[in-house]
């Protein structure tokens, strides 16, 4: 579902569109207050009084209750919810039993800008004020049992909406510390490992650095083999650097496919993913490979698809050249409408020809769809191994 996340501010029309429109719905009950102002016969002078009265109530409803989720109570708050309550009063005693539903809304807006333990109060409160003045109010009887579930429910659903707000925002705050918690964790793992690699290299080069300008005066066949000796291990902590950063770098499947889920979901797009793949029996470049192509995908799919759905498919099949692993994103977007590859797909299709492997990328009858093949073994390693030979 791709409507507006609980606790965030609308993103695109789309959304501040669905907002409206979920808000809008429960303005439903103004319209016993309408008919009222339109139908009751009440005098010009009434009718102009009525209608300030209800839009000024209608927008000092919708700037209160907005402030969901947005902090502690203030004084501020208290003083608008009175004002509310003595509106709704006003209008009741003055205009008739069909303005008791404005307390609806004021128990409403109590749940939504009141904490849990204030709330379980004020709507009560609410619905016993509202009481009193059905009572009082010519024919308010009448009214008082189809108004006072819709008092208490309203109230107390909006205070599960806010703690809810209060809930998911913590949520995604404590998901940011832990993303952030273990990035500083691979950090510190890299340095770990390069002054591991480093350290007793650059220490073994520094001693016979010493060594070779001792002897060089002296004994210059010993010095050129310190040389050479610091030459060798020079070139092997270039290797190893080279691994560490490499292995630092290469991205895996699974946290791919996780890394996809997350962002899919954050973009509003529903995410049919496979489960967390087999991989014991595949190369590690291939691996890389599709895991760099399914990052690639789902960024076209979050930035310039527009879809609302993407499915995920990680399946092996066997071909004349081998077995392989293929990886289908398909999405129902636009495909970002771009004619041919763009940078991104083109810099795809070179890394996965490097491991062997092929790219299809182009639009579909719904959408649009990447499909990227990689031999399960690396190119070297079937080389040597050449499918169908004999014994």
């Amino acid at each position: 579902m791709s409507g507006v996340g609980i606790g965030q501010r609308p993103q695109n029309r789309k959304q501040r569109t669905v907002k409206a429109v979920w808000t809008g719905i429960w303005l439903v009950y103004l319209s016993a207050p309408v008919s009222d102002l339109v139908h009751g016969g009440h005098s010009t002078g009434v009718v102009v009084l009525g209608w300030f009265g209800l839009v000024a109530f209608v927008g000092w409803y919708g700037a209160l209750v907005f402030r969901t989720g947005r902090g502690d109570t203030t004084p501020f708050v208290f003083a608008s919810l009175a004002v509310l309550a003595a509106e709704a009063a006003l209008l009741s005693f003055t205009l008739g039993r069909e303005w008791l539903v404005l307390f609806v809304y004021v128990s409403t807006a109590s749940g939504a800008v009141l904490s849990l333990r204030m709330a379980r109060w004020a709507v009560p409160a609410v619905a016993a004020l509202l009481t009193a003045i059905a009572l009082t109010v010519p024919g308010g009887k009448a009214y008082l049992a189809g108004l006072l579930i819709p008092a208490f429910l309203g109230g107390f659903a909006m205070t599960g909406v806010r703690e809810l707000i209060r809930t998911t925002i913590a949520l995604r705050e404590a998901r940011a510390t832990v993303a952030q918690l273990a990035a500083n964790e691979e950090r510190l793992r890299l340095a770990r490992d390069l002054h591991d690699l480093l350290g007793h290299s650059l220490s073994l080069i520094t001693l016979k650095s010493e060594l070779a300008g001792r002897m060089l005066p002296d004994h210059p066949e010993k010095a050129a083999q310190q040389v050479a000796d610091i030459e060798q291990v020079s070139r092997q902590a270039l290797v190893d650097v080279r691994e560490a950063v490499t292995g630092y770098r290469r991205p895996r499947l699974s946290g791919e496919l996780a890394g996809a889920q997350v962002a899919l979901t954050a973009a509003g797009v529903t995410a049919d993913l496979p489960a967390e793949p087999d991989l014991t029996d595949v190369a590690e470049e291939s691996e890389s490979a599709l895991a760099w192509a399914l990052r690639e995908a789902v960024t076209n799919v979050v930035r310039h698809s527009g879809a609302r759905r993407c499915t995920v498919e990680l399946v092996r099949r066997q071909t004349l050249e081998g077995l392989v692993l293929e990886l289908s994103v398909e999405d129902d977007g636009s495909g970002g409408a771009v004619k041919g590859h763009g940078n991104g797909l083109t810099g795809l299709t070179e890394r996965l020809e490097k491991a062997g492997g092929t790219l299809e990328a182009g639009r579909v009858r719904r959408g649009f769809r990447l499909v990227a093949r990689v031999p399960t073994q690396a190119p070297f390693e079937a080389a040597g191994h050449p499918v169908g030979s004999g014994a």
